[in-house]
Order: C-alpha cells, then sequence, then structure tokens
C-alpha cells in the first residue's frame, strides 16, 4: 500500500495518547493514527453507496407537470 504523507497538527492531550497506545501495542505513532482513521471512516455511511440502493426505488413515480406546480 502506497502512503501519502500528511502533516496534521495534535493537541499536547491528543500526542501524549497517540504515544502512550503506540508504547502499549508496540507499533508507530504513524500506525496508531491510519488505523484511527480507518475506525472513523469505516463507521461513516457512504453517500455513493445509500443513492445506488435507493435507485429506482419507486420505479412507477410519477413527477408533476411543471404545469401543477404551485407558483407561490
Amino acid at each position: 500500500m502506497s502512503s501519502t504523507r500528511t502533516q496534521v497538527y495534535l493537541t499536547d492531550e491528543q500526542r501524549e495518547r497517540i504515544d502512550r497506545v503506540a508504547a502499549v501495542e508496540g507499533v508507530s505513532m504513524a500506525q496508531v493514527i491510519r488505523h484511527a482513521v480507518d475506525e472513523y471512516l469505516d463507521d461513516r455511511p457512504d453517500p455513493e453507496a445509500a443513492l445506488a440502493a435507493t435507485f429506482g426505488a419507486v420505479p412507477h413515480a410519477v413527477a408533476p407537470s411543471r404545469d401543477a406546480w404551485s407558483r407561490g
């Protein structure tokens, strides 16, 4: 897997917590951050998948003609 160098600013507390996790797990700080980002992204809905899943959900739906629109 290729990687892209990315710079982020962390609070002192965030950095200390990441350092502790890395030390306990015996991994690098970068690995802890990549894992955290993966976990965050895995919990997010995929908007493209949601649209694809609903495409054609109401195949017989008919849009009203422009003449039927309320002009306010």
